[in-house]
This record gives C-alpha cells, sequence and structure tokens, in this order.
C-alpha cells in the first residue's frame, strides 16, 4: 500500500507543478511551487522504486497519469484545448500503462517459480513423443 500512496504523492505534485509551470509564464512567483512540485515528485518517485515497484510500472503510471491529469486540468484551469483527439491519445496512454502492468505481473509470476523465462529452458527433443 505504501507505494501506492507514495506513487500517487509523485503524480500530484509532478501535475501540481506543471500546472504551476504554465501559471508561472505570467506570474514568475509560480516558479517556487514549479521547483518544489517537481522537487518533491522525483523524491516520491525515487522511494516508490525502493519499495521495490518495477520502474517501468512506476514511470508508466507516473507519466500517464500525469499527462491525463494535466490535459484535463489545463482544460478547466487555463481553457487549453481539449479534443476527441487529445481524449483518444489519454486512453491509448492509459491501455498502453495497463499493458505494461499486466506484463510485470506475469513476470513476476515467472520468476517466482525460479526460473526467469519457463520457455528459455525447453528442449524441443525431449518433448516428442
Amino acid at each position: 500500500m505504501k507505494p501506492w500512496l507514495l506513487l500517487c504523492g509523485a503524480i500530484v505534485m509532478e501535475v501540481t507543478a506543471t500546472l504551476a509551470l504554465r501559471a508561472a509564464v505570467d506570474h514568475p512567483a509560480w516558479v517556487a511551487l514549479v521547483i518544489l512540485g517537481y522537487g518533491g515528485a522525483f523524491v516520491c518517485l525515487a522511494l516508490v522504486l525502493r519499495e521495490g515497484m518495477p520502474i517501468g510500472v512506476a514511470y508508466g503510471i507516473w507519466a500517464a497519469c500525469g499527462v491525463a491529469l494535466t490535459a484535463v486540468l489545463a482544460a478547466l484551469i487555463f481553457g487549453d484545448p481539449f479534443t476527441w483527439m487529445i481524449g483518444l491519445g489519454i486512453g491509448v496512454v492509459i491501455v498502453g500503462v495497463l499493458l505494461v502492468e499486466l506484463g510485470s505481473h506475469k513476470a513476476e509470476t515467472s520468476t517466482a517459480s525460479g526460473d526467469p523465462d519457463p520457455t528459455a529452458s525447453r528442449d524441443p527433443e525431449s518433448e516428442r513423443p
């Protein structure tokens, strides 16, 4: 549970920093929040990895959620465009991250049996009748 909470913290901080970066264009004082947000996001992400979450999973979820939340919130806060193509792109990113997540669970299952690639040690000659 702890890695997932840290990952959520990293996502929230990264999205906050990115939105603050957009706000800093007009009001430079927002740069302080940009620096704190990105710094905090990377610290949380490092802690997630220390907890043992695979980097492909952690980074994929972090990036996908960051893209999706930033696009939605930028449309709401700053009036940025949000077209059906943007929505489709976010959906494709989310599906890709889900595939990485599911693939990592399959890899964990096969490595738990002691053989990192169960198909690699098979001898085709021994499987003949």
